[in-house]
């Protein structure tokens, strides 16, 4: 099941279309209700002028920089819960993180919040930068790697705010809830996966008992959640956040990086800070967690409003069985 070159420069450029599609069907500023947005306009006390939709990511809320008439500016999100109820569920989540986190964390900071009805909206700062160029630039690889463990640094210990543990997530036990349901598309999709189920089910159940730390990680690190500001990388999109292994952030970010040309991620692992002297059954066992989760969400029937999602999340789930595989 490795991915030949040319297999790879497929997935990319399919990766590359779903991304710059926005893989949803993001609102525009006009398709928020005029209550919602003229709520909008009266916390920021100005008249938008001008609304940009950001490019990436999945949620098919509105996503966007603002510039107001007096020349100011603001990022903004907002999600009708009524038509997602996990965008309302998010977006609150997420407010409730950023909001908790360290002045000193390389985040956005959130200005204000509100719900009316089945609406949430975040503010946040604008933040001047650009996603990282696809495929990715090793200069820009290594200054991501780099950050990322300033970002551990950074929220270790965990600050105060309300997260889950990584070690009570039910999401990583795709490969144990295959073996035990089945499902009729697993050998078709994943030869390999359904010969070695229950090696790899074993393996992501010794996830909880190394997933426990006390940092607060992202859970969600892709290029569309990074801005390259200045000299700064800025982690953006925390409602994924949780308490956990410090390590995790970085072999989560793994399967997203080498989907998108980011290079070797065995090497990566030997000799990253966070992981070359990390035990290596532990790294093992999240290896599969994450597989199992990619491998798993990917056979799902695709949400209405995330037509593509699913070819996403396989595109990650084949470079994550590329790590996984030699480790067995």
């Amino acid at each position: 099941m490795r991915c030949a070159g040319g297999a790879r420069q497929a997935i990319l450029a399919r990766v590359e279309a779903l991304l710059t599609g926005h893989g949803g069907n993001r609102h525009g500023w006009d398709e928020i209700p005029v209550r919602i947005r003229a709520a909008i306009e009266r916390r920021l006390g100005d008249r938008v002028v001008e609304a940009r939709l950001q490019q990436g990511g999945f949620s098919p809320a509105f996503a966007g920089r603002l510039r107001l008439a007096g020349g100011g500016r603001v990022f903004v999100k907002a999600g009708d819960g009524a038509a997602e109820p996990f965008l309302g569920t998010a977006f609150r989540q997420e407010a409730a993180v950023v909001a908790g986190l360290p002045t000193a964390a390389p985040v956005p900071r959130l200005r204000w919040w509100f719900a009316d009805g089945d609406w949430v909206v975040l503010a946040f700062e604008e933040v001047t930068g650009h996603p990282p160029a696809l495929p990715w630039r090793p200069a820009d690889r290594d200054r991501v790697l780099d950050a990322i463990t300033g970002l551990v640094e950074a929220l270790t210990p965990a600050p105060p705010v309300p997260v889950p543990s990584l070690a009570d997530d039910g999401a990583f036990s795709g490969f144990r809830t295959l073996a035990a349901r089945g499902h009729e598309r697993l050998a078709e999709a994943y030869p390999w996966v359904a010969g070695r189920l229950d090696q790899l089910a074993d393996w992501e159940a010794r996830w909880p008992a190394v997933a426990a730390g006390d940092t607060l990680v992202h859970g969600d690190l892709r290029a569309d959640n990074l801005l390259l500001s200045g000299d700064r990388v800025v982690f953006v999109d925390w409602p994924s956040a949780a308490r956990g292994v410090g390590w995790f952030d970085l072999v989560g970010f793994l399967p997203s990086l080498l989907m998108q040309g980011g290079g070797d991620g065995a090497a990566i692992l030997a000799r990253h800070p966070l992981t070359a002297y990390a035990d290596e059954a532990a790294l093992t066992a999240g290896l599969a967690a994450i597989a199992g989760y990619f491998v798993a969400a990917s056979l799902e029937p695709a949400p209405p409003l995330l037509p593509r999602i699913r070819e996403f999340q396989r595109a990650q789930a084949i470079p994550a069985l590329d790590l996984l595989r030699p480790r067995l």
